[in-house]
């Protein structure tokens, strides 16, 4: 029974242990908050990395206190960030031209439905369709009597 109470304390004080971070500056933590705000965590994909539980978080927030450690700016960081996990890893990604048609796309798609809902209103129907319809209301009216 001792054994496994030691086990259990063990296992919370490592885990306490490997969250605190120590900065030498004010300035450096509150980079480490900014950056682990602003990192998504690559498993979780709706969380940041500060609030991610996730083993690869854990990682992430480990590799971002070291990099500031060694003197990295925080776009440093996130570029290496970047070209570790992608794009995706950063809430504000570049913009490309793969990303432009996710905004330009939408608003295109409006234009053209605006353009052709407008076409098909302004068009009148020909003589002989209005002849057409003429013929089947007499037609219809001729079956009424």
């Amino acid at each position: 029974m001792l054994l496994i109470l030691l086990g259990v304390l063990s296992l919370s004080s490592a885990q306490a242990v490997e969250e605190s971070f120590s900065f030498d500056s004010a300035e450096q933590r509150a980079s480490f908050l900014r950056l682990t705000a602003e990192l998504r965590c690559p498993m979780c994909q709706n969380q940041n990395i500060a609030d991610s539980d996730a083993m690869i978080a854990h990682d992430m927030r480990r590799k971002v206190y070291s990099l500031l450690k060694q003197g990295k700016t925080e776009q440093e960081v996130i570029d290496f960030m970047k070209a570790r996990y992608g794009d995706f890893v950063h809430y504000q990604p570049p913009v490309t031209a793969a990303t432009l048609w996710l905004w330009a796309g939408p608003v295109l798609f409006i234009f053209i439905a605006l353009v052709v809902i407008v076409r098909r209103k302004s068009v009148t129907p020909p003589e002989d369709m209005a002849a057409k319809l003429a013929k089947a209301d007499a037609m219809l009216e001729q079956e009424k009597e």
